[in-house]
């Protein structure tokens, strides 16, 4: 499936940027090894200039337009997470308080989440650690998460 809108190299590999009309629709992580791609749409520049901000300086804007498929409680963790600041986490129980719910409910909605970095997910964090990310709690994608939160200040 390589219907990306862009592709580009960052500090944690290859992101494939998929969007749909003017909506980002999905980011992909740790894309196995491909050629980057000039982004082919206004939304997909936008995010591509958004993301190496990002990587390069630091500066955060959430501003990028979404389409994000996924249940009315997904939807509201993952309008949540984009509430979090750069350099803060909240523990995914704290999350749940916030939003009624469970810890477990919130994590498989982040886990769900069709478009990390641009929605940060990786600003939720185990009470006692780092916790999982995009579904795995070791490995590349732990990896990921970590840089990214050291990337923000954030020491855990």
């Amino acid at each position: 499936m390589n219907d990306y809108d862009a592709i580009i190299s960052t500090p944690v590999g290859l992101i494939g940027i998929r969007t749909e009309g003017d909506a980002v629709t999905q980011i992909d992580l740790n894309l196995s090894p491909t050629a980057e791609r000039r982004a082919a749409s206004r939304v997909g520049a936008e995010t591509v200039d958004f993301l190496r901000r990002y990587f390069e300086q630091g500066q955060w804007s959430a501003g990028t337009p979404l389409q994000l498929s996924g249940t009315p409680f997904q939807q509201r963790v993952w309008r949540s997470l984009l509430a979090i600041p750069v350099g803060d986490v909240v523990t995914y129980g704290e999350l749940a308080g916030r939003l009624k719910s469970s810890a477990r409910a919130v994590g498989q909605a982040c886990r769900r989440n069709p478009s990390p970095i641009v929605v940060p997910c990786h600003r939720v964090v185990a009470a006692s650690g780092l916790g999982g990310f995009a579904g795995a709690t070791a490995g590349a994608m732990t990896d990921i998460k970590t840089w990214l939160l050291h990337h923000e200040g954030v020491e855990l």
